[in-house]
């Protein structure tokens, strides 16, 4: 079996069982059947419903005072958790940086994690703190290069970091804000990262990192291969390399004395990135659930680290603002995946902080998607199929209100009316219109999974930056 070969078969096999922040997982076996539950609700029932909705929304009209609903909902929380349905809708861009831009404005939020890599969002947070050299936000989105770029490299998500480097340069800001990755997968990013921060402050430390990272010399340009040969036992595992690694680079953070600069700080995530994400590449191979979860189990270890790292400099508990898709965000004990062993950083987030927590969805009903149709693939404007009967989606567009904020935690009859089971859509970096509902729905009990969800019913792409 030649090596080209193996490349192939590892790319088709991680296509087909990770396809990026899918929440339903095309390798596991689910209940896909062609309706939905609630498809043959008596319309008597689903009228009821309708108006349960429409008499609870709040329509989102552009105005400034839109979110105090959820403000007031967020209150003193110390962890924000703001999904997206799609990764390439520019309402769901553009309204979380408007939430955003409050939280950090009227409530201190000092912190935003997106899922993202490590490495590229640390050129973006050097640029919203004015201590890198790009003289422009696109500048500072140029490492975003890899595919899916327009994900972050888009115009709505440009704008928002150079609003946040505006708000950094206010003489009245107590503390600045800042950016992070909380993802794993430019863990050759990562470990080239941690090699350079030890060329500039020690050289012995250096050539161990070099050493132990050499473990993966040859898989830099194609991860996934690393899995499987290491299951294949054509190539030793590097997990003991790797943990070394970060268990020196945690010793050297905690060291009575140790100066916990930003520069260190950044040091050890990187050592964390590659210790994950070695871990996330040996599991992608096997046929459960263990791959999802080490991603979000790490994406909330990240989460925890940045919360640390703050509290230590200011005194002060972190609070943080965390962009990804809505199937990392909404709880997922809530939804069809939880029968698998499906777990989520919005439901580890909410099971360490409890009402610390806020957990936001956003849906739409139909419109335009940036994405493409094979990964790696070109990314294209996408007609959005209207949302399948039996949907949430549908259901809100039956209420005749275009764009509206639910508050869902106060309970009520508006909780009790979306606390069943009811499709959800989730559309990643793919979307496969052709094989909608098993491609792209799965079940969930709305109220439970968030404490507040966000609707536009007809959406529009991001605007991919040259």
């Amino acid at each position: 079996m030649n090596k080209q070969f193996l490349v192939n078969f590892a790319h088709r096999v991680l296509i087909s069982c990770l396809i990026f922040s899918f929440s339903v997982l095309v390798c596991f076996p689910q209940q896909t059947p062609n309706k939905a539950k609630n498809a043959n609700t008596p319309p008597s029932e689903e009228t009821e419903v309708v108006g349960l909705v429409r008499e609870a929304a709040y329509p989102l009209t552009g105005d400034e005072r839109d979110y105090d609903p959820l403000m007031e909902l967020i209150g003193n929380a110390r962890f924000v958790m703001l999904g997206e349905a799609t990764h390439g809708t520019s309402e769901f861009y553009s309204e979380r940086a408007r939430i955003t831009r409050r939280l950090v404005e009227e409530k201190g939020f000092d912190a935003v994690v997106i899922e993202a890599d490590w490495t590229q969002v640390n050129r973006v947070n050097r640029y919203i703190r004015s201590e890198g050299k790009d003289t422009g936000a696109e500048k500072a989105l140029s490492d975003f290069d890899r595919f899916p770029r327009w994900m972050w490299r888009n115009s709505e998500f440009r704008d928002f970091v150079d609003s946040l480097r505006t708000i950094n340069a206010r003489s009245d800001l107590t503390k600045p804000v800042s950016i992070y990755g909380m993802d794993l997968y430019g863990w050759s990013d990562s470990a080239a990262a941690t090699i350079d921060y030890f060329n500039r402050v020690d050289a012995e430390a250096a050539r161990r990192a070099r050493k132990r990272y050499g473990c993966f010399s040859r898989f830099r340009s194609a991860s996934q291969l690393y899995g499987l040969e290491v299951l294949n036992k054509t190539a030793r595992s590097c997990q003991k390399d790797v943990q070394q690694q970060f268990d020196e680079m945690q010793q050297l953070m905690a060291k009575p004395g140790s100066n916990k600069t930003d520069e260190l700080f950044n040091a050890l995530q990187n050592a964390r990135v590659v210790k994950n994400a070695e871990a996330y590449y040996r599991a992608i191979y096997q046929r459960n659930i263990s791959s999802w979860n080490l991603r979000d189990q790490h994406m909330a270890e990240t989460l925890e680290a940045v919360a640390n790292h703050h509290e230590t400099k200011s005194g002060k508990p972190a609070k943080i603002v965390v962009w990804a898709h809505n199937s990392h965000q909404g709880d997922a004990r809530m939804t069809e995946r939880a029968r698998v062993g499906e777990l989520n950083v919005g439901q580890l987030v909410r099971q360490r902080y409890g009402k610390d927590s806020v957990l936001v969805g956003f849906t739409t009903h139909t419109g335009y998607v940036r994405a493409a149709r094979e990964w790696g693939g070109y990314d294209e404007r996408r007609r959005v199929r209207p949302a399948l009967e039996g949907s949430y989606s549908a259901l809100f567009h039956k209420t005749g209100v275009p764009n509206f904020l639910l508050i869902l935690r106060q309970g009520g009859k508006i909780s009790e009316a979306l606390n069943s089971d009811r499709l959800e859509r989730a559309i990643g970096v793919i979307y496969l219109p052709q094989t909608e509902r098993q491609s792209h729905y799965f079940h969930a009990r709305l109220s439970k999974q968030f404490d507040a969800v966000i609707h536009f019913d007809v959406t529009t792409a991001v605007k991919q930056l040259d």
